[in-house]
């Protein structure tokens, strides 16, 4: 006898309480593992695979692609301890979104134990339950006695297809033809199916709207009597990471005092002993210091004179908390938008491991691959937003942090050096920081220590 298991969404942390559905992994009727990942999700963080920490057959999926669910929400249904053939959905089962009256979860999509045997990971590695003591197979619930049979787990049992939901006298049973039938508005009930029983194929929707958009093309236009409709202007939904990055910025602007000072550096040494570390004295094979990384290793030592800068404010209790380690975030330009991927511990890093930590963050989330955690928990952020060929700009801080710096392009220009005009590399360095958590005096000291190791780096020396 089979038990039908409910998976909702589960909590991701850090405040998420919504995601979206980007691609199924698994399909109605299909077997499937404890832990075996089931759907993949886009939350305000990252893109994630959500695994289900339950063993048997998937009898309902809830959510299309593209739909938004809120934490706690139903995911799927899983008949735990059934085959392939007694857990197949049935027609008044598909239209109702479940196989049988399952057994719910709470929002982190763990049930009791009595209620059927999981793993607990609900997220592995965040955001998870406590796993179970032992791991085991997925077995038929006892109901009233245990089955003397030996139990046994079918590798791929076969499933009978889902039934196709039906519209009038058509039926449809792939969601990506819906999808594309309401994206063209089409009425499916319009469309001869060429499948078996007249079963509507993606085919035959591609067909309807070629159809229909030559008889549009080919229809006479009608003259123009009255003036010109207004034309609406493109509307993008504010979700993911995008809508993310909005609210966290509105948040800053809200919440946080901010103010920001600014200031002209002359690089060309700085330059220098990055030539002089990548040179030939090597044997070739170390990776390459970037300026990022220099900036960083610049900017923790100055986070330890001035550890005001590395703190957060508890607006509840009025109090202003210095942090004792340093999580240092920067900022990356990704095709999904601007994220802040955290180098851990950064204090306790020296210019080659924040380098090749930077480097495989940012190769990561180029790849779409960062985890909530890789994304949360720094204490202060460095922009470096002369890699857009720009001067300057005045950073929103990255809240609840309490400051960012900001690092403009490093380009030729006239400066006074050492009494005479000359060419030298000059950067504009630029400081946006919480004025409840330190004063003008501050901010200003740590930006001077800053400049005076880009022009000097020599001054470094005494933090090495």
């Amino acid at each position: 006898m089979a038990q039908v298991l409910e998976f909702t969404l589960p909590d991701l942390g850090e405040g998420l309480t919504e995601a979206e559905i980007v691609r199924w992994l698994v399909e109605v009727g299909e077997v499937v593992a404890i832990d075996q990942p089931v759907v993949e999700v886009e939350t305000a963080k990252a893109m994630v695979e959500v695994p289900c920490p339950y063993g048997g057959v998937v009898t309902a999926r809830f959510g299309e692609e593209g739909t938004e669910l809120p934490v706690g929400a139903p995911l799927l249904t899983v008949a735990v301890g059934a085959t392939g053939a007694d857990a197949g959905p049935t027609p008044a089962d598909t239209a109702s979104g479940a196989a049988s009256a399952p057994v719910s979860g709470d929002a982190s999509g763990a049930v009791s134990e009595p209620a059927g045997e999981s793993s607990g990971n609900v997220l592995v590695g965040y955001g998870t339950g406590a796993p179970a003591a032992r791991r085991r197979r997925v077995r038929p619930p006892c109901v009233t006695a245990r089955p003397a049979a030996p139990r046994t787990v079918p590798e791929r049992p076969s499933a009978p297809a889902p039934a196709p939901e039906v519209l009038g006298p058509v039926a449809v049973v792939s969601p990506l033809v819906r999808k594309l039938a309401r994206e063209h508005g089409l009425d499916l009930r319009q469309v001869r199916g060429s499948g078996r029983d007249g079963l509507i194929l993606r085919t035959d929707v591609e067909s309807a709207i070629r159809k229909g958009d030559q008889e549009r093309a080919d229809a006479p236009t009608a003259p123009v009597t009255g003036p010109a409709p207004v034309v609406a202007g493109e509307r993008v939904a504010l979700r993911g990471v995008r809508g993310a990055v909005a609210d966290k910025l509105a948040r800053s602007r809200r919440e946080i005092p901010d103010a920001t000072c600014w200031v002209d550096a002359d690089a060309t040494e700085l330059m220098a002993a990055r030539a002089a570390m990548n040179g030939d004295g090597g044997d070739g094979t170390a990776p390459k210091v970037s300026v990022l990384a220099l900036l960083a290793r610049i900017c923790t030592a100055a986070l330890a004179r001035f550890p005001e800068l590395n703190a957060t404010v508890d607006a509840e209790a009025r109090e202003v908390v210095r942090l004792p380690e340093v999580h240092l975030g920067f900022a990356a330009q990704t095709e999904r938008g601007l994220v802040v991927p955290v180098v851990r511990g950064a204090h306790a890093r020296n210019v080659d491991s924040i380098g090749a930590e930077i480097s495989r963050l940012t190769e990561v989330a180029r790849a779409g691959k960062l985890t909530p955690a890789d994304l949360t928990g720094g204490t202060f952020t460095l922009n470096n937003y002369g890699v857009f060929g720009v001067d300057g700009s005045t950073p929103i801080i990255n809240h609840p942090e309490a400051a960012m710096l900001g690092v403009g392009r490093i380009v030729p220009k006239p400066w006074v050096h050492q009494g005479e005009l000359a060419v030298r590399q000059v950067v504009q360095l630029s400081l946006t920081f919480d004025h409840r958590v330190c004063d003008g005096g501050t901010a200003g000291g740590f930006l001077r220590y800053v400049a005076d190791c880009v022009e000097q780096p020599a001054v470094l020396l005494r933090t090495l």
